[in-house]
């Protein structure tokens, strides 16, 4: 089993910035890929950035440019560096986490607002 916990989030000013973190403990070695998630009220989750094992990323349109995914200086950690923060990015930020056994796992979010 893997479990994830995510730390970070927080009320942050239109344009500010902020550093999400997702701790994994468990059988992290069977962790091939990590991703994160957000929804806001009232509407669906969405995919917002990945990282593989090998240290490939990628990144939903709507961030691509602002967000940055990276692996914590711990093995056991991924990071989600937040810039020029809009509105829209408020919400529940979710670490996700899929095995070399093709299970996925899931934190339980940290909530993250953009207000003035």
């Amino acid at each position: 089993q893997v479990q994830l916990v995510e730390s970070g989030g927080g009320l942050v000013q239109p344009g500010g910035s902020l550093r999400l973190s997702c701790a994994a403990s468990g059988s992290i070695s069977s962790i091939n890929t990590m991703r994160w998630y957000r929804q806001a009220p009232g509407k669906q989750r969405e995919w917002v950035a990945l990282i593989t094992r090998g240290g490939s990323t990628n990144y939903a349109d709507s961030v691509k440019g602002r967000f940055t995914i990276s692996r914590g200086y711990a093995e056991d950690t991924v990071l989600l560096q937040l810039n020029s923060l809009k509105p829209e990015d408020a919400g529940v930020y979710y670490c996700s986490a899929s095995s070399d056994y093709g299970m996925i796992y899931w934190g339980e979010g940290t909530l993250v607002t953009v207000s003035s």
